[in-house]
Formats: structure tokens, C-alpha cells, sequence
């Protein structure tokens, strides 16, 4: 059972919570590490349909830390204003945990870098040179694929008063 947030009245909705990751570009994710030491690095990503897609090579330490363990945590930070004559942040952010599924496959690992590549490059005029980037990486690399369990949002409390 998941623990509630402390501060609902800063909890965002669910389709708050979806619009930041589907606006974000970047998070941290975070894995369990060697000795109890968590490993959280980030990533570029795109969130779709309640999951969330890396790219990564075929072989590292976050790979080892995986297959070890598939519980992951990601963090987003969607704003970040520090305010400083009210010494404070105006914030949203997401933390989303899930498991991690390691996709080796290669016609699903060129077809979720496709879907990747359209998320950062919609240009259709880059087609012909996203195929051969695909192509190129053949064999070098991964795709993650985090299946969402729990995630929450929050904003600083003068934004949620704001919306009101």
C-alpha cells in the first residue's frame, strides 16, 4: 500500500499529473543500486498510455541494477521559479514508481525508437535520416519500458491558490 501524500491540498490530478510528463523531456530515474545504495540518473524519456520509455545501451550498470531488482522510481520537475523575497519555489513535480522491462528485440526496440525520435524530432522531413539512425543502432541498444503503478504530482501551494 502506498503511503498518501502529506499535503493533499498540493496533490495534483491525474490529468495534471499526465500533462506534465507528457510536457517534460527529462527526469531522474532511480534504481537499486549495489550495497543498498540507490543509483538515480537521468534520462530523456516519453511518457504514453501509463508508461514511460528510455533509451539505453545494451550493457551498464543500470542495466545490471535491473535485472537485479525492477522497482524503479522517476522523478520529473515540470516548473521550477525561485521566488527570492518570498524565499521560496513556485514547483511541479511528478514521482512515479513502476517496474522496469528491458525490450532486446529488435523490431520493438527500432519501433519504440522510432516513437522516441518522432517525441523529440516531429519534423516528418527528418524521416529518411531517422531510419538510417535507427538502423545504425541495431544491436547497441535497449529500450526500457516502465509500466506505472502509483504517481503523483504537486505544485507549490501559491500556484494550486492560483488556480482557484
Amino acid at each position: 500500500m502506498r503511503r498518501a501524500m502529506r499535503r493533499k491540498a498540493q496533490q495534483l490530478t491525474r490529468e495534471q499529473t499526465e500533462a506534465i510528463l507528457k510536457e517534460n523531456t527529462v527526469g531522474v530515474l532511480s534504481v537499486n543500486g549495489e550495497d543498498g545504495y540507490p543509483y538515480a540518473v537521468p534520462m530523456n524519456y516519453w511518457y504514453e498510455n501509463g508508461k514511460l520509455w528510455f533509451h539505453c545501451a545494451v550493457e551498464g550498470y543500470k542495466l545490471d541494477c535491473l535485472r537485479r531488482n525492477d522497482k524503479v522510481s522517476f522523478c520529473v520537475i515540470g516548473q521550477n521559479t525561485f521566488i527570492p523575497e518570498k524565499f521560496t519555489t513556485h514547483y511541479t513535480s511528478v514521482i512515479a514508481f513502476g517496474r522496469a522491462r528491458i525490450v532486446t528485440e529488435s523490431h520493438k526496440v527500432a519501433d519504440a525508437l522510432r516513437a522516441f525520435a518522432k517525441r523529440f524530432c516531429p519534423e516528418p522531413a527528418l524521416a529518411e535520416s531517422l531510419e538510417k539512425e535507427v538502423e545504425g543502432t541495431r544491436g547497441r541498444v535497449f529500450m526500457l519500458c516502465v509500466e506505472i503503478e502509483h504517481m503523483t504530482g504537486k505544485a507549490a501551494i501559491e500556484l494550486v491558490n492560483s488556480a482557484d
